[in-house]
């Protein structure tokens, strides 16, 4: 297992940590991560678009003019998609945009990202933040000392100050555990993990109970 330095939020090292390397040292391989990060980014689509076909409009229920005649050509109704206000052929529907993915993939996609992070030296394992209060410029004093300006921090569980504190911090973003994801894990340069949420991640990745592991 490979072992990464554990640091405060000062950037001084306080110890060390060992990372699984079924998790942190896979094989990359660039086509799967990219299959589920746009998995993930169709997934976020609304899919709300939608019109009215001729079934739907209001009208249309009477023919407007005799069929012979008149001169005109013939309309057997208003809601005819050639008629101004009528449906619309062959228009959007509310759909889910999300193409399918299996969740083996996804969980392997996962620690191919983790570990590429790794493997270019760009995770930093921080004992904690331990912000007494929701200040964003406490926040960025961390960042800065680690000399850091784009960044993903993982925590283990809620923590209202520093989400709230890291809010308006410039390409920052901060996660709970249970939400890594691929796509934002290569979003931002480099992934700050509280040491708490390590075993968490590795738990989730492998399907261990987290109290034994």
């Amino acid at each position: 297992m490979a072992t990464v330095a554990v640091c405060n939020s000062k950037n001084e090292q306080i110890g060390e940590i060992e990372l699984n390397d079924e998790i942190f040292d896979v094989q990359v391989k660039s086509h799967l991560l990219h299959e589920v990060a746009v998995m993930q980014l169709a997934k976020r689509r609304s899919g709300s678009a939608s019109t009215k076909g001729r079934s739907e409009v209001k009208g249309g229920g009477r023919k407007p003019w005799r069929q012979k005649g008149t001169g005109r050509a013939r309309a057997g109704t208003r809601s005819s998609p050639i008629w101004r206000g009528g449906g619309v052929t062959f228009g959007p529907k509310p759909r889910d945009y999300t193409p399918k993915v299996n969740k083996k993939i996804r969980k392997q996609a996962l620690k191919m990202a983790l570990s590429s992070k790794c493997k270019e030296n760009q995770v930093v394992v921080l004992d904690g933040l331990g912000f007494d209060e929701i200040k964003t410029k406490a926040f960025a004093e961390v960042l800065q000392a680690f000399d850091i300006d784009s960044v993903l921090v993982v925590i283990p569980e809620r923590d209202d100050v520093v989400e709230i504190s890291a809010k308006n911090v410039p390409h920052t973003k901060v996660l709970r555990s249970e939400g890594l994801n691929v796509y934002d894990i290569l979003r931002y340069q480099h992934l700050m993990l509280i040491k708490e949420a390590v075993p968490k991640i590795e738990a989730a990745l492998l399907g261990k109970d987290t109290h034994s592991a």
